[in-house]
């Protein structure tokens, strides 16, 4: 009973004498020569130590990580879009209790809030005012000026 009979190849390298080469899968890595010879001469390779992973800060995290997996305690690792999702709404839900200690002010409280607000407009107003005559070219002013002592005069000869 051949390997052809029996549909799979236990070992590809057992029969070399096959004459379809196709059929043989090919190994994508050379076999190492140590496997073969048992000279104790050579030098085996050995894996090398992971420098992290044998500090004794590594092990005892690794350890306590391991323990509070088992406990139920692992780490929230959630993901970005239920971390928005939540801070959304804590954000709605402090929006939505300032609006109601608004609600709560007072009459007089809301009153003084609208004169505040008149005030900060009528402030606004003057300083772009002023920032116009500012920017404004010198020949503007200077004729503004023309206007001012023409009525200033015109006022003294009046009196």
């Amino acid at each position: 009973m051949g390997p052809l009979d029996k549909g799979t190849f236990d070992n590809p390298f057992e029969d070399t004498n096959l004459k379809d080469a196709y059929l043989i899968p090919r190994s994508i890595m050379a076999e190492p020569d140590y496997i073969e010879d048992d000279n104790p001469e050579l030098i085996r390779p050995q894996k090398l130590v992971n420098p992290v992973k044998m500090s004794r800060n590594h092990q005892d995290l690794h350890r306590e990580l391991l323990m509070n997996q088992k406990r139920g305690l692992a780490p929230q690792n959630k993901p970005e879009l239920q971390k928005v999702m939540e801070k959304r709404k804590r954000d709605q839900v402090i929006k939505q209790k300032e609006e109601a200690a608004q609600k709560k002010k007072s009459d007089f409280e809301i009153e003084l809030l609208k004169r505040q607000q008149k005030l900060e407009q009528l402030e606004l107003e003057n300083q772009k005012l002023q920032e116009e005559q500012e920017n404004a070219p010198e020949f503007v002013k200077v004729k503004g000026n023309l206007r001012r002592t023409g009525q200033e005069v015109a006022q003294a000869q009046e009196s």
